[in-house]
């Protein structure tokens, strides 16, 4: 395994962002790929490794992408001929480098950790930062009595509710407050500016009231305060600190996994009807001409008609008032060189591969 490209993997770990790791598992002459050649791609399309020619960098980069989005790994075959290669649980692409040879790649998403930000170095906040660095979160602590060394669970401890550092990262999806009435005010008003997914305050309902209060008085807005889960955690019955942080752990899985579910959920025929009674009436709206749509994100490869994204591609000519763009160096000499040889128009008599 190529050391730069596990450096890198760590690299992105430790910044918070996710990537896509590629290995090669399978080859079939003639390809230049090996079995374990790897490369990793981020969320913004960037490549860095090495799975074989160029020509296979556009479907990686693809399948990466959709990877990423919805968190599942998936096991790509490109090949001269796809429909040889239908296989249960592999998905079959075009293979149009040259070479030809057929080349199995494993695509596996590595999602950066969520966030959690503890306040506190009571015995509730360390239990809650200990549970969560066990279900791999990111562990912040904040508070003006922290003392790393005292904090072993915890990825980075700040003693600035404001510290510039604090708000620098990947964003914050949970926040719990377990100041115990050390600084809640402050505490409260620096997670909320944070926009977590989740605010737990463990506090009692009586000094969660008087709380509330004093922020409504600070000029925090009633819909703000809304949004925090005060007691903080599922009413499990416990009180001990590992208990109570159980509970809140709790919360925070049901609260994720109920958002994942009204995402994924399919809107049934009657509901979907209700929803559309239950939009106000707007006032109505020109259609966007033909000619005013969306620019197109990919094109074809006039020469080996391989799908090229347009945004991330490296090799592209111009020919007849056109922009052409190709997946490797070779296609875009030989387009270049012969136009009339490769160009097919479509049935509108726009030519696949360009733009104006």
């Amino acid at each position: 395994m190529n050391k730069q490209l596990l450096e890198r993997a760590a690299e992105l770990a430790r910044r918070g962002e996710s990537f896509a790791f590629a290995v090669v598992v399978r080859r079939e002459p003639y390809s230049s790929s090996q079995p374990g050649d790897a490369a990793i791609i981020t969320s913004d399309g960037s490549y860095h490794g090495w799975l074989g020619g160029n020509c296979t960098r556009p479907s990686v980069q693809r399948e990466a992408a959709a990877a990423l989005l919805d968190g599942k790994p998936r096991l790509i075959s490109l090949s001269p001929e796809p429909e040889q290669q239908v296989r249960a649980g592999v998905t079959p692409l075009a293979m149009t480098c040259h070479s030809g040879g057929t080349v199995d790649i494993f695509i596996e998403p590595v999602l950066a950790a969520a966030r959690l930000v503890v306040f506190g170095v009571s015995p509730v906040a360390r239990a809650v930062a200990q549970l969560g660095t066990s279900m791999g979160y990111l562990v912040d602590i904040v508070d003006p009595d922290a003392h790393a060394a005292e904090l072993p669970n915890a990825d980075r401890v700040f003693t600035e509710l404001a510290a510039p550092e604090l708000r620098a990262g990947p964003p914050v999806a949970y926040a719990v407050v377990a100041s115990m009435g050390e600084c809640d005010e402050d505490a409260v008003t620096a997670a909320l500016a944070m926009r977590p997914a989740y605010l737990g305050v463990v506090a009692s309902r009586k000094r969660f009231a008087i709380l509330r209060a004093t922020l409504l008085d600070r000029g925090i807005s009633s819909h703000a305060l809304d949004t925090i889960q005060s007691p903080a955690g599922l009413d499990l019955g416990g009180r001990q600190p590992e208990e109570v942080a159980l509970s809140i752990l709790a919360e925070i899985v049901q609260r994720k996994h109920a958002a994942r579910a009204r995402v994924d959920r399919p809107v049934a025929a009657p509901q979907m009807a209700a929803q559309i009674a239950a939009v106000p009436a707007i006032a109505p709206v020109a259609l966007v001409p033909p000619a005013a749509a969306a620019a197109p994100t990919t094109a074809v490869d006039p020469v080996c008609h391989m799908t090229v994204t347009i945004a991330t591609a490296r090799h592209v000519g111009t020919w007849d008032g056109r922009t052409w763009y190709f997946c490797n160096p070779r296609c875009k000499d030989k387009f270049l060189a012969e136009p009339a040889r490769y160009l097919e128009t479509t049935s509108t008599g726009a030519a696949p591969g360009a733009t104006r």
